[in-house]
């Protein structure tokens, strides 16, 4: 890591210790989930090192990611494709945390190994064109199943997918994707207790 991308991780770093107590406070108000789009709501320096490790280890890597939010992740994923003469396509809903995450991206000479695209997620992967490497889930879980769907058909043989959020807050969403992805064709899978708990999936063509 070089030190634009090492200021620009510790500045979200300080955020995520500044949002405990907010969130805690948001929760106990039962105001969490009207307030859940204000917070980071990142997956966390363990899960953002190993996502970064497992994209480097690829050549030349077609990195997708599946919510941007504010961009932590992204940071992580765009310096493994620099690293390894790859690309990252990062999907986001909202303009304005898209809008964040290139800025952040920016700060951390980034930016130009970063495709930004803002709307529907499903929709969008239908755009890309086969090829994709690696990608990482990271969006609201009733969109995780969708997303698999419509990304498998795309996958090189030896893709490394990512899904975050599977033990907490794990729910109905995470479980239904983590059944899913283990019965498709090719596919190798297993529940890693890093972070929120990762779901790493390796997709080998049959």
């Amino acid at each position: 890591m070089d030190e634009a991308v090492t200021t620009v991780l510790e500045t979200y770093h300080a955020r995520m210790q500044e949002e405990l107590g907010t969130r805690q406070a948001a929760a106990q108000a039962g105001l969490k989930d009207a307030l859940r789009d204000q917070f980071l709501l990142s997956v966390g320096p363990e899960s953002g090192q190993l996502i970064n490790i497992l994209a480097r280890s690829l050549r030349a890597p077609n990195i997708l990611e599946l919510g941007t939010s504010y961009g932590y992740s992204t940071i992580w994923l765009a310096e493994a494709a620099r690293s390894a003469g790859g690309r990252l396509t990062t999907m986001e809903l909202h303009d304005y945390k898209a809008a964040h995450a290139r800025d952040m991206a920016g700060q951390a000479g980034l930016a130009e190994h970063v495709d930004f695209k803002i709307g529907d997620a499903v929709r969008m992967i239908t755009e890309l064109p086969d090829g994709i490497d690696f990608v990482l889930i990271d969006l609201w879980k009733e969109f995780y199943l969708p997303c698999l769907e419509v990304f498998y058909p795309k996958l090189n043989s030896g893709a490394i997918i990512v899904a975050d959020n599977i033990i907490r807050p794990g729910k109905d969403g995470a479980l239904r994707y983590v059944e899913a992805v283990r019965a498709k064709p090719g596919m190798s899978s297993i529940l890693l207790p890093v972070g929120a708990g990762l779901e790493v999936s390796r997709f080998d063509r049959p």
